[in-house]
């Protein structure tokens, strides 16, 4: 099979990727495996931040001759049961704040780890720090959709309790995303809800609600009103905007769904001679659909609003999943993103101090 190589935009963009080689629960091995992956199947240059022995020990196991791929040494390392913003502070070389302040110091595109999200989101923020305008920055998750399509759901995480104007915030920076990384001219953004109706949904739904469709015309968001759960995954919208408490629980639900799905059709196609002969006839079809509700495929999500990319992949990521991680950091940096969020957020600010309907609610810069 022919390799897939990615190529920068631009000569000056570094071609390396800051990988934390200690987060996960499969570290170091999954993650220097899929660091070997990338650079041999995308050309993309890794630095792998962690014990230098331990990583080296890691990369002798496998041919890496040709391959740009370099250590950066540190001892100290982040836990999963570590209180992030603690341990961020205690640890001041600890792999994932390495890992940014290389992005930071324009030695890297981006910061990949499949650490403790809560420690990478804080050494995003102290190191890389927000982007002017962005109240709180949010996560952000590709999900399939119908029809082979894709859909940005945010916050998926970051934020439990989310004010009304994060939640216009995030409308704005899911559409940059979409239409910047995946290339979607003009993408649709909708408000999760329980139900379509503008009068539908809590009052902090129902307030950005009004807030989108007062600055949307302006501001570049092509915003369709409210959205139900269903419409998640049928391909009728291309963001969905919600709190990182709703957003969560939506991306667990649809790992264990799809997982449950696959298995059954397995378990199914499996169950006789007959339905056997059939299975191996359907196997391309299934392996089609097995790879559109894998997650291991979208390798991380990104974390927007910080000035950097920073991608936070699955804990129990295996290599492939890291592979693709890394692959998502260097599309966000080729596309410019955090650039483009940016200059969003100032045509946010202005529309804001301008909208009488939404001047209350949202702060500007």
């Amino acid at each position: 099979m022919a390799e897939t190589r990615i190529e920068a935009a631009a000569p000056t963009i570094p071609r390396r990727v800051a990988l934390d080689a200690m987060g996960g629960d499969f570290a170091p091995r999954e993650a220097v495996l899929g660091a070997i992956q990338a650079a041999r199947e995308y050309g993309i240059g890794v630095l792998l931040v962690g014990p230098e022995a331990t990583i080296r020990a890691e990369m002798a196991q496998h041919l890496t001759d040709g391959l740009d791929l370099e250590i950066v040494h540190t001892d100290e390392v982040i836990g999963m049961d570590e209180h992030p913003a603690e341990a961020i502070r205690a640890k001041k070389r600890n792999s994932m704040t390495l890992c940014h302040e290389l992005v930071r110091d324009g030695q890297a595109l981006g910061a990949v780890s499949a650490g403790n999200s809560g420690a990478v989101m804080a050494a995003a923020l102290f190191t890389l720090r927000r982007i002017r305008g962005v109240d709180r920055p949010a996560f952000g998750g590709t999900f399939p959709a119908a029809g082979g399509k894709r859909t940005f759901v945010l916050d998926i995480g970051a934020n439990t309790d989310s004010k009304p104007q994060w939640l216009v915030q995030f409308a704005l920076m899911g559409s940059v995303y979409m239409r910047s990384v995946a290339g979607i001219g003009d993408p649709r953004v909708g408000l999760l809800a329980n139900g379509e109706e503008e009068t539908k949904g809590d009052q902090r739904t129902q307030e950005a609600h009004r807030l989108l469709a007062a600055v949307a015309p302006t501001a570049g968001i092509n915003f369709v009103g409210n959205i139900e759960g269903r419409d998640v995954n049928a391909g009728t919208v291309d963001v969905v905007v919600c709190d990182g408490f709703v957003g969560n629980i939506v991306l667990k639900l649809s790992e264990g769904l799809g997982k449950m799905l696959l298995e059954t059709i397995k378990r199914e196609l499996t169950a006789g001679v007959i339905s056997t002969l059939g299975a191996a006839l359907a196997k391309p079809a299934f392996n089609r659909v097995r790879k559109q509700v894998d997650y291991e495929e979208y390798g991380g999500v990104p974390i927007l609003g910080v000035n950097g990319v920073s991608i936070i992949s699955h804990g129990s990521s295996k290599a492939k999943a890291i592979k693709n991680a890394i692959r998502v950091a260097f599309q966000a940096a080729d596309a410019q993103l955090p650039q483009v969020i940016a200059e969003g957020m100032r045509q946010l600010g202005v529309v804001a101090s301008t909208a009488p309907a939404a001047s209350e609610a949202i702060d500007t810069p």
